[in-house]
C-alpha cells in the first residue's frame, strides 16, 4: 500500500514528461499557491492561461533555461488547485535543475499518480476517469487509446451514474412503503417495483459485458501452449509472434524452459507462452522445465494442446487433458501439411500448419471467442478487474433483492448494497487503502 498522503494540500512538483531527451521536457506545479514560486523562478506570474516566453533563474537569477510557462488559476486546472507548468528543454540534466530549482522554493516532490489523486479529491475527476488517465498513457493499441479516452471523457462513469440513480428511485420507492406494512407488496406491484429491479439487472449484466472488453484491452489474455515433445510448440509461437522468438529443432525436448512473447490480436494483448514438452523423463533440467510448464498452466486463461494431425488424440494427450485445471482448453491438430488434412475449425478444435500458416487464423478467432471478445466497436471502454469485481457483487445483491422481495427489509439493503457495490467504480465510497493502492501505480508527474 502506498504512504499515506499529507492531510494539507501543499506545493508539490515532478517532471511531467516521460524519462530521456526529448525536444521539450515539462516541470509541473501545483498547489495552494504558486505565485512566490513563480516570481521567484520566473520573476512574475505569468497571465493565467496564456503561454508566455520565460527565463528559468536560478538562486542568483542566472538562468537554468528558457522555454514556455503556463499558468491555470484554482479551480481551472488539472489538479483544481493553481498549477504552473514549465516548460523546456527535454534534456533531463535541464529538468533535473528546473525541479530541484522548484523544490528549493518550497515545493515537494510529488508521489506516484499525486497529481491525479488531487484532481479526484478536488472533483475535477470521478475514480473511474482518473484510473483511466494512467491507462491511455499505459495504452498499448488504437483500441485500447480510444477505450480509455471514452472512460476519460466520463462515458463509464455516466453508465454507472445512471445506473445509481436507478437504484436510488428504487430504494425510495422501497423504503417508503416499510411505513405502511399492510399495503407494502401491493403497492410496489402497482409500482412495477419488481419489473423495475429486473430491468435495472438487465442493464448491470450490459455494462459488464462492456467492461469486461476493456479489461481484455488493458490486462489481456494468456495463452499456454502444452503438449508432447516435437508437435509444434514452438513453431506455433513463432508463427503468431511473426519472427522467430523460440529455437526450432527436429531434436524432441529443445524447449527447456518457458518462453513467452505478447502479440495482439485485434488490439486484445495475448501473451503466448510456450513450454517445454510434457513427458516422462530423467533429464533432470528437462524435468524443471516441465514442471515450470504446469506452473504456467496453472496461471493461463487459455491452453492450447498441440498434437499431430496425423495421430490426433492419444492416451499420452489424454492424460495431459486429464491433469488440466479448469482452464477454457483448445486442441490443435499441427502439421496439417504433412497430415493432407484441411484447415478448419469446431468449437473447440483448429487444424492448422504452423510451418505454412495455414488455419493460423482459425486460431487467433477460436482465441478471441474463448475470452469473450465481441466486436464492440466505439461501444467499449477502458474497466479494471476492480470494476468487474464491483459490477459482480451488484449483480449478486440484485438477484437476491429479487428472492427476498417478500420481506421488505432484507428487499431494501440488498438494494443498498448493491448501490455501493457501483458508487465504487467512480470512488463516491472508496477507502482510503484503495486509493493509496490504485494512485500509486501511477507514473511520477501524473
Amino acid at each position: 500500500m502506498a504512504n499515506p498522503l499529507p492531510p494539507r494540500p501543499d506545493l508539490i512538483a515532478a517532471v511531467a514528461t516521460a524519462p530521456g531527451r526529448g525536444g521539450v521536457g515539462v516541470v509541473r506545479v501545483s498547489g495552494p499557491d504558486v505565485g512566490p514560486l513563480a516570481a521567484a523562478i520566473l520573476g512574475r506570474l505569468p497571465q493565467a492561461r496564456r503561454a508566455t516566453f520565460c527565463r528559468f533563474l536560478d538562486r542568483a537569477g542566472a538562468p537554468l533555461d528558457e522555454g514556455i510557462a503556463l499558468y491555470f488559476a484554482a479551480p481551472h486546472s488539472f489538479t483544481g488547485e493553481h498549477v504552473l507548468e514549465l516548460q523546456g528543454h527535454g534534456g533531463p540534466v535541464v529538468l533535473d535543475l528546473i525541479l530541484r530549482r522548484c523544490v528549493e522554493l518550497g515545493a515537494r516532490l510529488a508521489a506516484p499518480g499525486e497529481f491525479s489523486r488531487r484532481a479526484f479529491l478536488n472533483g475535477k475527476l470521478d475514480l473511474a476517469q482518473a484510473e483511466a488517465v494512467a491507462d491511455l498513457i499505459d495504452a498499448a493499441s488504437a483500441e485500447a487509446a480510444r477505450s480509455a479516452l471514452r472512460s476519460l471523457s466520463g462515458e463509464f462513469s455516466a453508465r454507472i451514474g445512471e445506473l445509481v440513480e436507478q437504484l436510488i428511485r428504487l430504494r425510495t420507492l422501497v423504503e417508503a412503503t416499510l411505513d405502511f406494512p399492510d399495503e407494502e407488496i401491493d403497492f410496489l406491484e402497482q409500482a412495477d417495483a419488481f419489473g423495475r429491479l429486473r430491468a435495472i439487472g438487465a442493464s448491470v449484466a450490459a455494462v459488464r459485458s462492456q467492461a469486461r472488453q476493456g479489461v481484455l484491452l488493458r490486462e489481456g489474455l494468456t495463452v499456454v501452449l502444452v503438449g508432447q515433445p516435437n508437435v509444434g510448440k514452438s513453431s506455433l509461437l513463432n508463427r503468431l509472434a511473426g519472427f522467430d522468438a523460440a529455437i526450432v529443432t527436429e531434436i524432441a525436448g529443445t524447449t527447456r524452459d518457458t518462453v513467452c512473447e505478447a502479440i495482439r490480436i485485434e488490439g486484445v494483448p495475448v501473451h503466448v507462452i510456450d513450454t517445454a514438452g510434457l513427458r516422462e523423463t530423467t533429464d533432470p533440467i528437462e524435468q524443471l522445465g516441465i514442471a515450470r510448464s504446469w506452473a504456467a498452466v496453472e496461471k493461463a486463461d487459455v491452453a492450447l494442446l498441440l498434437v499431430d494431425a496425423a495421430h490426433g488424440v492419444g492416451a499420452h494427450e489424454a492424460q495431459i487433458l486429464a491433469k488440466l485445471p479448469d482452464v477454457t482448453r483448445l486442441t490443435v491438430h499441427n502439421k496439417i501439411d504433412v497430415a493432407g488434412e484441411a484447415p478448419r475449425a469446431t468449437a473447440d478444435e483448429v487444424w492448422l500448419s504452423a510451418k505454412t500458416g495455414e488455419g493460423v487464423d482459425l486460431l487467433r478467432a477460436r482465441l478471441l471467442q474463448a475470452a469473450g471478445w465481441q466486436a464492440v466497436g466505439e461501444g467499449a471502454f477502458m474497466a479494471r478487474t476492480r470494476h468487474l469485481d464491483a459490477l459482480d457483487r451488484a449483480a449478486r445483491h440484485l438477484e437476491r433483492a429479487g428472492a427476498v422481495a417478500g420481506q421488505l427489509e432484507l428487499f431494501a439493503e440488498e438494494l443498498r448494497l448493491a448501490q455501493c457495490a457501483l458508487a465504487e467504480i467512480t470512488g463516491e465510497f472508496s477507502a482510503d487503502a484503495l486509493l493509496g493502492e490504485i494512485f500509486g501505480t501511477f507514473c511520477i508527474g501524473k
